[in-house]
């Protein structure tokens, strides 16, 4: 029997090797970005073409390379920062497997254009899918100019899992972001198209953050800095104020390298606890060194995942400093009692006295015999307040109905059923109606029963099987979200024009997916006009959001968008449709009066979802009978 085990061609080898390293075009802008800062460039752009599907162009003026050394960065665990095997263990460059640039020329043509300041001549070298099919010399600058065009052009089936252009070039822009705001000592510049999208200068970390995203987050940052033993920490967190649902910008450097930590992200929340909203978040810019020998960077292909030996310690240091920076920069509430002018405080005199006002006796009264005729009113339990108003006792209501009872104690207007109320026993309803109600085949309510609003956030009614009670927010949300849905697959556009247009900013990110998905915002009913520089119009609102705050809308849309993992235009039109709907619902609190109670309910029932909210929160739930019974 011939052998069946064989060795796999090294062009094979490295397709394979490449799928670790090489998933979309930011994988390459990323790898090649962190060689030229290992080459000490002080000055690196970047030009992508069709969101670097086509071309991908990174030149930095570097030390370069030799002619030797150019043929051999192509070739698989060829690498300058590394001798043995305990290198590993003390790293402080960042490329350093030796594998990218193999694994980009496996699936890519690669032309490099590299010289050292001692030579005259450069060296070109010209790759396609890991043959080399040019080599010369050639008069070019000190540095690297790689230039890498169509990728997986040799892979047809992973080129196909491409993103459309934006999609890949919203990635390019993620990842860029992620390389300038921990080298703010290095000057970058990004061309999408031949169009410059950032010009960053040389800057201290601070200034890089506001030329990455805008001047406007200065405002809500607040230094963090501490030196220990263990790990020198700095940067800057968000204030609690400036806490969003969606679209903060939250990233961990350490040593220099981009990290996703959920461990060391939940330090920083817990130090939040009780000074943000549930669910809200903060922005943060943290900065971590450690011991380059107590983190292991190689545990995962793209180094963005990374190993801490003291993972536990750096938390509690990491919570702590957050907390003193918050309590220090006085953003929790205290009183100062060294201003002048500080309001007097009166004091009760000694001898004030508080007169006695006796409550009469009511002399018929037992604790040890119920009934009406005691003269009081029970408590204002929930549990009381079903069973004295919309059902008296399960089992009773139930076999009253049974028996043909002519009567049940209830029909009470909204107004009469209040916590603690004492219910007429001469208001009554018809049978018919809760036979209705109790008939399984019947609707699953009847609008007219008796309802009621709890606390401004439920809407309570007897249905079928039980008590419903609606969630008044959620329940809006759907009706809503189903509303906008429809003026966007009708293409209505009910649009409010604006007296005095609002201007609004974004940066070069969320402009890339505003512009992506501007065709959907335009169906709602906005009228955006590009002023350019990331800076928008809104010359008008859809009808009926009055109350509502546009740019905080606009924003948390984009954000929706953004956050999608499958195609932004195929979901834009339900992220903006659940945004829109959730800015637009009536608020907890609220006061409905019963017809609008009716309406709503009635608009709910009509949706083909109504149990759930669009991004799958319960909008009601039922109290069935028999729960009812062992309460009661």
């Amino acid at each position: 029997m011939d052998d069946i085990i064989h060795l796999l061609p090294d062009s094979v080898a490295n397709q394979i090797a490449a799928g670790e390293v090489v998933q979309r075009p930011s994988s390459i802008i990323k790898e090649m970005v962190e060689n030229s800062i290992d080459a000490e460039a002080e000055n690196i752009q970047v030009l992508v073409t069709d969101g670097g599907k086509t071309n991908v162009q990174v030149i930095d003026d570097g030390k370069g390379m030799s002619e030797t050394d150019a043929r051999l960065s192509f070739e698989r665990h060829a690498t300058s920062k590394i001798l043995k095997a305990s290198d590993l263990f003390n790293l402080t460059t960042m490329g350093f497997r030796g594998e990218a640039l193999a694994s980009i020329a496996a699936v890519a043509q690669v032309e490099l254009k590299t010289r050292r300041k001692e030579d005259e001549l450069g060296t070109l070298i010209q790759i396609s899918g890991s043959k080399i099919e040019r080599q010369e010399p050639v008069v070019c600058p000190v540095g690297s100019n790689f230039s890498v065009n169509n990728l997986f052009f040799n892979v047809p089936a992973r080129r196909k899992f491409l993103k459309s252009n934006q999609t890949e070039l919203t990635n390019v822009v993620a990842d860029f972001q992620r390389i300038v705001l921990v080298h703010p000592e290095i000057s970058f510049t990004l061309y999408n198209n031949g169009v410059e999208m950032y010009r960053l200068p040389k800057a201290s970390v601070r200034q890089r953050i506001l030329d990455v995203f805008g001047k406007k987050i200065n405002a809500d940052l607040l230094p963090v800095e501490v030196e220990t033993s263990l790990v020198n920490i700095s940067g800057y967190v968000g204030k609690p104020e400036s806490s969003k649902k969606k679209g903060v910008h939250q990233y961990f450097f350490v040593n220099g390298r981009y990290m996703r930590h959920p461990y060391f992200h939940s330090a920083v929340m817990k130090a939040y606890e009780n000074l943000i909203p549930v669910g809200e978040h903060v922005s943060y810019f943290i900065y971590l060194s450690v011991d380059a020998s107590s983190i292991d960077v190689n545990v995962h292909p793209t180094k963005t995942e990374i190993k801490f030996d003291n993972e536990q310690p750096i938390w509690q240091v990491l919570s702590a400093v957050v907390k003193e920076t918050l309590g220090q920069f006085c953003n929790v509430p205290m009183i100062d009692f060294d201003v002048e002018g500080r309001p007097d405080i009166p004091v009760m005199g000694t001898t004030t006295s508080i007169p006695h006002q006796p409550k009469p006796l009511v002399s018929t009264y037992n604790p040890f015999k119920e009934g009406k005729e005691q003269g009081y009113s029970r408590s204002a339990g929930w549990e009381k307040l079903f069973e004295k108003s919309l059902i008296p006792k399960g089992e009773m209501l139930l076999s009253d109905v049974e028996k043909g009872s002519s009567s049940w104690h209830g029909g009470l207007t909204p107004q009469d059923i209040q916590i603690g109320a004492e219910v007429p026993e001469e208001q009554h309803l018809q049978k018919s109606l809760w036979n209705d109600c109790l008939d399984i085949s019947a609707p699953l309510f009847d609008v007219s029963v008796p309802k009621f609003q709890y606390k401004g956030k439920y809407i309570v009614l007897p249905c079928a099987n039980g008590i419903m009670v609606v969630n008044q927010h959620r329940a809006h949300v759907r009706v809503l979200f189903d509303q906008y849905m429809s003026y966007i697959s009708s293409h209505n556009r009910p649009s409010q024009k604006e007296i005095f247009p609002n201007i609004i900013q974004f940066d070069k990110e969320d402009e890339l997916i505003l512009e992506d998905m501007m065709e959907d915002i335009c169906s709602l009913g906005f009228e955006l006009s590009n002023l350019g520089g990331g800076a928008y119009s809104i010359n008008g609102v859809p009808a009926g959001i009055e109350g509502v705050n546009v740019d905080s809308l606009l924003r948390e849309m984009v954000v929706s968008a953004k956050e999608r993992t499958s195609n932004i235009k195929k979901d834009a039109q339900e992220a903006l449709a659940l945004t829109m709907a959730e800015n637009a619902a009536i608020v907890y609190g609220q006061v409905l009066s019963t017809m609008e109670m009716e309406r709503l309910l009635q608009d709910l029932f009509v949706s083909a979802a109504p149990a759930r909210t669009p991004d799958g929160k319960m909008v009601y739930t039922i109290l069935e009978d028999k729960v009812l019974a062992d309460l009661c």
